[in-house]
């Protein structure tokens, strides 16, 4: 009697430690459904999805779908939601389920970014393995309000002679890059990334609607001139869905803010901004949203506006960084007042207009001066560059007047000629070829050999001759110069006798040019 007693005792113990066990795993799945909100995908299109339910999303909120797709939330309309895929769907249809997160997009930041190739995600792309990285930015920040800014005075070097003298570029400055294809937009990016081998300046390249061939070249011409050690590229080729194109700007701008916040000066270029703006067309069109000029949305211009304005040079209070942002956009039959052309130039500090006629006739960087502005100017020159530069543009200005209507007469006054012949030269002064940046100091030396008459007796071909042996000099024998001038002090007069005197010295070692010179 007391066996089955004890036998009830222990059943008892057991179903009661069970039925808790239960309990507590059922009000565990419970607790777990009332908090998750699931939607129902109603609609597959090209890079989009109509999702219903999830009646508590919220804007720019990442949602999972199967095979753990992310998308991002674009549209909140009355009866469904519009969301941006960002990855493949293939294995995506109408009737699966969608999970919410709870969180905004946002991208790995950090040291461990340096070096490498990564998507608008900040997934790798390249055989360096993950990326570890413990800080986190949101894809959408707000720009540094005007309190937090410092003006634009510290020159960011491009290492060409024309825009370094023209047109300066200043750290936090926003420089617009704007032409026909193939006119060598990217070609001024890569020497400017180049440039910045010895400047402690970090570089972010983002690739936006390019080729996976041209990429490709891209990353192996980073490589071949090592710069790979302070540049970060971030790609979103034209074959990627249509929501990674889109956010890739934001993601490499948030990449670059973390080093900016921490006293770095970062380059950043957007390679470019006209397939951005067709990705965000196509995805506004596909949601429904009202087309307007040339079928972009209304907000064509704010998407633009709210990434560059994110560059600046932040107050010393504020960490004291900056970020510099070159934007290119390309034009089609040199129509530089085009509805996306003219949002970029009346937000950013200044183009730079590359001309194809220029290009075919082999003058490069084709950069056409009369269409072509600085808006910081010369309060970001190097006060030895800023003493030179003024001669040159005055010098050139007039040359470009004169040599077109020249050619409707025969007959030329001294005057004339001698302005001529001195603007053919500093033409060719300007001339450079790609992936060789020029050190600031040996630039001052050739622009003031030009622009002083030093080189008035040096036949036009052979100015690039002169030129080379002048820079050869300079790194020679006038070290203690260059590195005056590198560091900002001023040409005295002592200095510009020295650079007169290397001028004339290898101005000797050529002919004149003769008087029936075919120009």
């Amino acid at each position: 009697m007391k066996d089955i007693v004890s036998e009830k005792e222990e059943l008892k113990v057991f179903l009661d430690g069970a039925f808790r066990t239960m309990d507590n795993v059922l009000s565990q799945h419970e607790a777990e459904l009332r908090d998750r909100e699931v939607g129902t995908v109603n609609y597959v299109g090209y890079g989009i999805v109509r999702v219903s339910g999830l009646p508590n999303i919220r804007a720019d909120e990442v949602v999972l779908f199967p095979g753990n797709l992310q998308g991002l939330v674009f549209n909140i309309d009355p009866e469904e939601i519009g969301v941006i895929l960002l990855g493949p769907s293939a294995h995506l249809g109408a009737g699966d389920e969608v999970r919410r997160t709870d969180r905004i997009l946002d991208v790995p930041v950090g040291e461990a970014l340096i070096g490498r190739v990564v998507d608008a995600l900040g997934r790798p792309l390249d055989d360096q393995g993950e990326i570890r990285s413990v800080k986190r930015f949101a894809v959408e920040r707000e720009a540094p309000p005007v309190m937090a800014r410092d003006p634009v005075t510290v020159p960011l070097q491009t290492g060409i002679k024309v825009i370094d003298a023209l047109f300066p570029i200043g750290q936090g400055q926003r420089e617009l890059i704007v032409g026909d294809r193939q006119t060598g937009k990217t070609a001024i990016a890569l020497d400017t990334i180049i440039n910045q081998a010895d400047k402690n300046v970090l570089c972010i390249y983002c690739t936006v609607g390019k080729k996976a061939s041209d990429v490709a070249k891209l990353i192996a011409d980073l490589k071949q001139y090592k710069t790979m050690s302070y540049v970060t590229v971030v790609v979103a080729t034209g074959d990627e869905p249509p929501g990674l194109q889109f956010i890739a700007p934001y993601a490499a701008t948030s990449m670059a803010e973390y080093f900016m916040s921490t006293g770095r000066d970062v380059l950043i270029i957007y390679d470019d901004l006209t397939y951005h703006a067709r990705a965000y067309r196509e995805l506004s069109l596909l949601l429904r949203r009202p087309p307007g000029r040339e079928a972009f949305p209304g907000d064509i211009f704010y998407i633009h506006s709210r990434l560059l304005e994110r560059s600046t040079h932040l107050r010393k209070e504020h960490g004291g960084g900056s970020l510099t942002s070159l934007p290119i956009v390309e034009t089609e039959a040199q129509d530089i007042s085009g509805y996306i052309p003219t949002n970029l130039i009346s937000i950013t500090d200044g183009q730079l207009y590359l001309s194809p006629r220029l290009f075919q006739k082999g003058i490069l960087p084709a950069v056409d001066v009369g269409k072509s502005v600085s808006r910081v100017g010369g309060k970001a020159q190097l006060p030895a560059y800023r003493a030179v530069a003024g001669d040159v543009r005055i010098s050139y200005s007039q040359f470009e007047e004169l040599e077109t209507f020249s050619r409707f007469g025969t007959r030329l006054d001294d005057a004339t000629r001698k302005v001529l012949d001195r603007g053919w030269r500093v033409r060719e002064i300007l001339k450079q070829p790609q992936y060789q940046p020029i050190p600031v100091a040996e630039q001052v030396a050739a622009l003031l050999a030009v622009t002083s008459g030093s080189y008035d007796s040096v036949a036009v071909d052979k100015i690039r001759d002169a030129e080379a042996a002048l820079r050869k000099t300079m790194v020679e024998k006038h070290g203690d110069l260059n590195a005056r001038i590198s560091a900002g002090e001023k040409l005295g007069s002592a200095d510009r006798d020295i650079l007169a005197r290397a001028a004339t010295e290898t101005a000797l070692s050529y002919g004149k040019e003769p008087e029936s010179a075919d120009r």
